[in-house]
């Protein structure tokens, strides 16, 4: 019980309270009441008071700046006083005055930090940087099908350590499916904060592991979309799913097998048989297995070229090129062991392809819509691994695959107007969209702008989106084909032209989705959409970027790029 003038103030203390404050008033209570509880003088451990916290995002698509801000919440109700950061606008002078941080990071690309990270990312990989005070927590986000998953996390909590940091919590990495796995270590992280007790940790590669089923499937149809005459190959793959289970905007995770062709001239290079037994990375197999189905051995990345020259003792240019020549232009010295040059290898990267069938309308089945890339290389026309892989298929192959989920590209309510605009491979989910749509009813308005070379031969499920335009479902389309006359037509051309019906939309409450070519389509048609924004809204450039990211805030701009 208090004391009668101690009650006095301490309900006058109380009684004009935001919620904010009574949270610290909580969190402060609970510090002094278990340093009570827990004294222990020839240590000197400090009573655990709310305390200042950083909390920093480094981002690509979105995901770690909307966990950033929810974490930053969860501490602000725990009464901490927490700033709340985008690396790309920190200053990198205020590191020195840190003393409790936490990051929050994504990897990109190949292993590579997020573009606006860069900056913070260089300076704590400088040698002169020092942090003796500083106490930190690092949650990195990435996708543990690829090889350097969370490398970007793995990097920063090693500098920060380097830099004389000490760990509030085990770095911890956040695959595809991170809400419930970031939420617990939070809570874990706040409550040592609380108690005030850092301890050493040991670094962890993954505490999530990969749990990501994989499926195999039958492949039912695989017609190439596009008409004689045209300069592209686009199929529709139908792959056998039941039971499979996804939502309209996933991908399906796919690895490629390496040509049969290519990984025999390989194992004759070596002077090796394909059944020659191999050990990679603890794990047994034949050589033909692991070249066919498990390593990378096309266009390696600079650092296994950079291997392979200090094993075969030669200067090698940083150039494209597979292992097969590598082998045949910088022969190994004799003697040289086949494990040195297969541990040097790295696990074939799953491919991501937008799924474009829906739950609701392709029941036990799961489409596919995919371009066969070409380009050239050496004079000679080459084929992407995995297009190439798929688009040789044939009626009755298995295939292997897992469905990637993508809650970042997901339908609104059926009540809600939708705008997608998807040139080429990018009308992919957007079918998928619209199928679900119309099996599964609503009065939501849907709008698409389409887009491919020619009419003729490169309009995309035709029939289709005719048949849904017609029937109501689709209450627009929009369709552009650059080099069916003289000067080149792009969606973006379709939006401006219709750029007084686009904003009405957005007024009223439109979600807008993008997906296909991240450069330069993505770019033009959002420099585009910020054009129309000021133009019809009346805005300057800085009130239409804001018009821009309050929609992202508010979930009803999305972006499927590559």
């Amino acid at each position: 019980m208090l004391a009668a003038m101690k009650r006095t103030a301490w309900n006058e203390l109380t009684a004009n309270a935001s919620p904010s404050e009574l949270a610290w008033m909580n969190g402060y209570l609970e510090g002094l009441l278990a340093a009570t509880q827990q004294v222990q003088p020839e240590h000197n451990i400090p009573a655990a008071v709310p305390s200042k916290l950083s909390i920093l995002f480094g981002t690509e698509t979105g995901n770690a700046k909307s966990l950033a801000t929810k974490l930053a919440a969860t501490a602000r109700k725990a009464g901490h006083i927490v700033k709340l950061t985008a690396l790309d606008q920190y200053r990198l002078t205020d590191l020195q005055q840190e003393s409790r941080l936490i990051v929050v990071i994504s990897t990109q690309g190949d292993g590579e930090p997020p573009a606006q990270a860069r900056a913070f990312y260089d300076h704590i990989h400088d040698t002169n940087t020092n942090l003796p005070g500083l106490q930190y927590a690092v949650l990195g986000l990435g996708d543990s099908a690829y090889p350097l998953f969370c490398q970007t996390g793995i990097d920063v909590d090693r500098q920060l350590e380097r830099a004389g940091g000490q760990r509030l919590a085990p770095l911890q990495l956040c695959d595809t499916d991170y809400e419930t796995t970031a939420t617990t270590w939070f809570a874990t992280t706040l409550q040592q904060l609380r108690q005030q007790q850092p301890q050493p940790v040991t670094l962890a590669a993954n505490t999530t592991g990969h749990n990501k089923a994989i499926h195999s499937g039958r492949v039912r149809s695989h017609i190439n979309l596009n008409d004689t005459g045209s300069a592209k190959e686009t199929y529709h793959i139908e792959l056998e799913a039941a039971g499979v289970y996804y939502e309209p905007g996933d991908a399906l995770g796919i690895v490629p097998a390496n040509p049969g062709a290519l990984v025999t001239g390989i194992i004759d290079l070596l002077g090796l048989q394909p059944d020659t037994r191999i050990t990679y990375k603890g794990q047994d197999s034949t050589l033909y297995e692991l070249l066919h189905r498990k390593l990378n051995i096309t266009y390696l990345p600079g650092r296994v070229v950079r291997g392979y020259a200090a094993l075969s003792k030669q200067e090698i240019p940083e150039i494209k090129i597979g292992l097969a020549h590598l082998l045949q232009i910088y022969p190994l010295p004799p003697g040289t062991p086949p494990e040195a040059v297969i541990g040097l290898l790295e696990p074939v990267a799953p491919r991501l392809y937008s799924i474009s069938s829906a739950p609701a309308a392709h029941e036990g089945t799961i489409h596919l819509t995919v371009s066969k890339d070409r380009f050239q290389l050496n004079g000679q026309e080459q084929y992407g691994l995995c297009s190439g892989y798929l688009s040789g298929l044939n009626e009755g192959d298995e295939l292997s695959f897992y469905v990637h989920p993508n809650k970042a590209f997901r339908l609104p309510e059926t009540d809600r107007d939708i705008i997608m605009i998807g040139p080429g491979t990018g009308i992919a989910p957007f079918r998928s969209f619209l199928a679900q749509r119309e099996a599964s009813g609503g009065n939501g308005r849907n709008w698409l702008f389409f887009g491919d070379q020619h009419f003729n031969t490169d309009f995309l499920y035709q029939s289709e989106i005719q048949s849904w335009h017609e029937t109501g479902l689709l209450n627009r389309v929009n369709v552009a084909f650059s080099r069916d006359q003289e000067h080149k037509i792009y969606v973006q051309d379709k939006m401006r032209e219709h750029a007084a019906a686009l904003y009405q939309w957005l007024e009223e409450g439109a979600s807008l989705y993008i997906c296909g070519a991240k450069a330069p389509m993505s770019v033009d048609v959002e420099q585009t959409l910020l054009q129309i924004i000021a133009a019809q809204g009346g805005h300057t450039d800085a009130a239409a970027e804001a018009y821009l990211e309050q929609l992202k805030v508010t979930s009803r701009y999305h972006k499927d790029v590559y």
